[in-house]
Parts: structure tokens; sequence; C-alpha cells
């Protein structure tokens, strides 16, 4: 595998505690003769998937993020450094840190997973932030109670209207999903809060470029969800490209539609791991791994998850799920565990579909798996066992499944401190 193995056993350095880095050290976790250091910006695993209901008041922060130390503990061959990484030097085998560290490797996986892309418009990001990080998750979640606390104290109904006016970018499941939680907040949490507004009054705007929004699911799937938001009171708007952003509003077909918020699930850009190995990437800067998710002439380099460009049986690109980069993430521990102590080849990944889902609002979802479709109450409460089977923590589960039975209940929802 190159070098020799550092002091203590052969070194795995993983860069990424999101699903595909974190299941690889947990792989690895406990095997003689292998060290592990994961390096990640932040110290905690976050559950991405459900930042959406962090943003519109369902969920706390401390219920879909777990300290990555605290996951990691019982592994005492894995080291974990909080730092940013600002590039790699595959000649010396060295990941680059801030302020000139450098952390050595025999083994390098990168699962640095994707940031927004705003299509060449960057200065749309101060206006309309994304849905990556809890920073950003609060960020929209303050906007959005802070537009219903104004709007209940103006008396300039222009005004109001503009504050009780909520624009989501983008039809995927991300979108899809925000525009119901803001809908559904509006119609069912706030509704008896207010003595000047009706909150119900709001107005949620889902903006899409394509003919339709979840167009990887079949149309007929497509068409309910579009029925199922319309029945919450969204506006769709498909076959709509935004031509511009800003603290006014968004601009679509040249018409400025002025809104208090803009939440931006259109596009998705890699992380600058190919710039950081020197190799090609494509237009949206994924690298090109090999059957087993190693990176072409780039000894003992893989790139897993969002930030890898994973080529199935049927040679289609793998999508950018959560599912994927956790059963790579396991695929990788494996492999990189019978690789190093025994010098076994791995077979090819290969990624088996858990399904694709897509949640509208409550009691309505959808779920695609292979020729099965389902939509309504079952889809939903599908997605709701698959996503708290995925959350890290016995406590987390037990939370959020009492947390979405008390809001299923009573309409309510804890969550709305404004920071």
């Amino acid at each position: 595998m190159g070098s020799p193995p550092h002091e203590g056993g052969h070194h795995v350095v993983i860069v990424g505690g999101g699903f595909g880095g974190l299941a690889v050290a947990q792989g690895l976790g406990s095997v003689s003769g292998i060290r592990v250091t994961l390096i990640d910006q932040r110290n905690h695993h976050l559950f991405q998937p459900l930042l959406y209901q962090v943003a519109t008041a369902v969920l706390s922060p401390s219920e879909i993020a777990e300290p990555i130390r605290g996951i990691l503990s019982r592994h005492q061959n894995i080291d974990v450094l909080m730092a940013r990484v600002e590039g790699v030097d595959t000649d010396r085998r060295k990941v680059l840190l801030e302020k000139g560290d450098t952390c050595s490797y025999d083994t390098l996986v990168l699962a640095t997973g994707a940031t927004h892309s705003y299509f060449g418009h960057p200065e749309w990001e101060q206006a309309a932030p994304g849905l990556k990080t809890l920073e950003d998750a609060r960020r929209i979640r303050a906007k959005v109670l802070l537009a219903f606390e104004q709007a209940e104290r103006t008396t300039d109904a222009v005004e109001r209207e503009r504050l009780l006016t909520f624009a989501v970018i983008g039809g995927g499941p991300t979108g899809v999903e925000m525009a119901g939680a803001i809908a559904g907040l509006a119609r069912n949490a706030l509704v008896r809060d207010f003595r000047s507004i009706d909150p119900r009054s709001a107005r949620v705007l889902l903006i899409e470029a394509a003919p339709r929004i979840l167009n990887t699911f079949p149309e007929d799937l497509s068409t309910y969800a579009l029925k199922a938001l319309e029945r919450l009171g969204v506006t769709v708007l498909t076959a709509s490209p935004v031509d511009d952003i800003s603290e006014e509003g968004v601009k679509v077909g040249g018409q400025l539609i002025p809104t208090a918020a803009v939440v931006w699930g259109a596009g998705v850009r890699a992380s600058p791991a190919g710039m950081w190995l020197g190799v090609e990437t494509d237009r949206i800067g994924h690298v090109r791994v090999g059957p087993d998710l190693s990176v072409p002439d780039r000894d003992g380099v893989y790139v897993i998850g969002d930030a890898a460009l994973a080529i199935a049986q049927d040679g289609s690109p793998l999508p950018g799920l959560a599912q994927v980069a956790h059963q790579q993430g396991r695929y990788l521990g494996r492999a990189l565990k019978e690789r190093i102590q025994h010098n076994r080849p791995p077979k090819p990944f290969q990624f088996r579909s858990r399904g694709n889902l897509a949640v509208i609002g409550r009691n309505a979802a959808v779920v695609q798996w292979d020729s099965v479709k389902l939509k309504g109450f079952p889809a939903w409460l599908i997605w709701g066992v698959a996503h708290v089977y995925l959350l890290v923590g016995f406590q987390n589960r037990l939370v959020v499944s009492l947390r979405w039975l008390w809001a299923y209940l009573t309409f309510r929802r804890g969550a709305r401190i404004i920071p």
C-alpha cells in the first residue's frame, strides 16, 4: 500500500464525519494493526435528511446531531481531529490542514460531501441559504419565525403580504419537503398563536425550472406530490427558472415576487476533493472512482459519498443519497480491513437501493422501490421508520419518535425559539 506503515500500525485517515466517513471508521474500529484518524471541521455527525425539520421548528438541533467523539469513543484505535482540510499532498502522503499543520497517511478516504451550487450566481447565497449545516437550519428558522412576528406588528398591508410570502427554489425532495414543512408550520402549528394575522394566509411558493417536481420519481408519484402540496396551500411553479434572487425577493419570468425568506434547494456541487487530488472531475466536481471506490493513479486514495462519481452495474452514476454514502462506507471499511490485514483485493462495490423517498406533509409521502410505488399514509409511515432507523444513537431515535408523535397528535411544534 505504498509508504511504510506509521508507528502503531497502518494509518487510515478519513476526511469527513458524514454517513460515509463515519461508516468507514466504524468498520475499522478496534481492528488490530490499523490506526484511524477521522478529520472533520465540525465536532458532530449530522443527519442532513432531517435538517429541514430543524429549519421549520419540528426538531431541535441536538436531536439530529451527535458528537463524533462520542460515537467512536469505544474504539481505542480511532483518533478524532476537529480541523479544516485545505489540501492533499499525494506524493508525500499528507493531508494539509489549516495553520500549516499536516497529517500523514498510508491510506486516505475522502468523504467530504457536497455543498450548494448556485449555477454561476454565488451572490444569491446570501439571500437564499441552502440546507447543509445546523447553522443553515437555524438561520432559515429564525428568518421564517421572525417574518410571522414582524407581520403581526405591521399595519402596512403590502409589507404584511411580503412578510407572509416564502419561496423555496428547487422541486427535488429537499425543496418539496421544505415547502410542505413551511406550509404545515403556518396552517397548523402557528394558527392559534397570533391575533392580528392569520398564519394560514401565508403564501408558500415552490419554484422549479423543470416541467415537473420530483422528476427522479415516476410521473404518477410526481403528480400526487403536486396535488398534496396544493392541498397544503403551496403554490407550485414549474417550468419557471429563476432570473434573480435578492433580499427583496425572487424574480421569475421577469417579475419580482417580494418575499420574507428564500430557501435554496436547486443544486449541489461536490467538495474540492478533486482539486486537492489534482484529478479530472465532472462538471459539478465529482471524482471518478473505480469499482472498489479507489481513485485511479492515486495510490491508496479512496473517495466516497457525494464527492464521488461511482458507476452502478447498469452504467448509470449512483445518486447523491445518504443510503449510497452509508453503504459505500460500510463496504470500504470491510474492504480496507481485508486489504490491509490479508492483502486481499475486494469485490466491486454494489449498491442495493433501499428505495427513493420524499415526504410532502402530514400523512403524505411518496416511495419508489424498484417496481413498488407507494403514496399517502403508508409511504409516510415508511419514510418515518426509515429516517428514525438511520439516526445515530438510541436516545436520538427515541426523542425524535416521541417528538413526532407529540407533533402529530397536537399539531404543535416545540423548537420555536428564535436565537
